[in-house]
């Protein structure tokens, strides 16, 4: 049972580290690294550098749990999934409209608790691996319904699928295609928790003004104070990111940042 998982933490290795490399090398849109994982965190000629780096350390511990036993690898995959959930939970707290990154541009949703939720089960896999007798290799022949449960997990726990299901149907990124109407992005918004804990605060449950970035739809109202109260909501998945400022009426400061909290 212990390696069982041994054949998935390779294979979500090696796709990471392609995914990432072809995400620095095809380009993209400018500013695109600026949204993704990893990159938000260090300065902009760094980005790429940062992406590499990740999808180079990926690679090493794919290799490593492939052909060889040594505990060295077996920790060191169990460091990264660990130090990942931490960057997760940093990128939701300090740049909540950021993607993970983890598969490169095709993880540009904002984190949300699906993608905490698959690096904390990925921790876990890559524990359960560590005293595992056999290299990932001779593993293949040992996979067992513990390996199928936890595929089906991770699909689970991954808005990357429904995002690559939009691409096969539209051919192109979210903030390429078109939208759904503004008037169904707004009854998302008052479905979601981050508006049901704010309306009470707002002066009217109409918008004064509303406008698009990239893959956000933005809707502005004023609280009782006056001020303005700006909530964003993704426009890609079934269950879309909400986020929420307030802006003061006096200096236009910000006076909170945006709530992490998804639909």
């Amino acid at each position: 049972m212990l390696e069982s998982q041994l054949p998935l933490l390779i294979v979500m290795l090696a796709l990471g580290t392609v995914a990432k490399v072809g995400t620095v090398t095809s380009g993209g849109e400018p500013g695109s690294l600026s949204r993704l994982g990893p990159a938000v965190l260090v300065p902009g000629r760094m980005q790429a550098p940062a992406l590499l780096v990740c999808a180079a350390a990926e690679l090493a511990l794919a290799a490593g749990l492939l052909v060889t036993t040594h505990p060295l690898f077996r920790w060191g995959t169990v460091a990264f999934f660990a130090l990942s959930t931490y960057v997760l939970l940093e990128l939701r707290r300090r740049r909540p409209d950021a993607g993970c990154g983890c598969f490169g541009e095709v993880s540009s949703a904002p984190v949300g608790l699906r993608s905490i939720g698959r690096t904390v089960v990925l921790t876990g896999m890559a524990v359960m691996t560590v005293w595992a007798p056999v290299s990932g290799w001779a593993s293949v022949s040992h996979v067992s319904w513990y390996a199928a449960a936890g595929v089906a997990l991770l699909v689970l726990l991954s808005p990357e699928v429904e995002e690559l299901i939009d691409r096969v149907r539209f051919r192109a990124p979210c903030e390429q295609r078109r939208g759904p109407a503004e008037s169904v992005t707004l009854s998302r918004l008052r479905s979601s928790g981050v508006w049901r804990a704010n309306r009470a605060e707002l002066v009217s449950a109409q918008p004064y003004d509303s406008w698009r970035e990239l893959c956000w739809r933005f809707f502005a109202f004023r609280n009782n104070d006056g001020d303005d109260v700006v909530f964003a909501v993704y426009l890609s998945g079934r269950r879309p990111a909400v986020r929420m400022a307030v802006v003061s009426a006096q200096d236009s400061e910000p006076l909170a940042e945006y709530t992490p909290v998804s639909a």
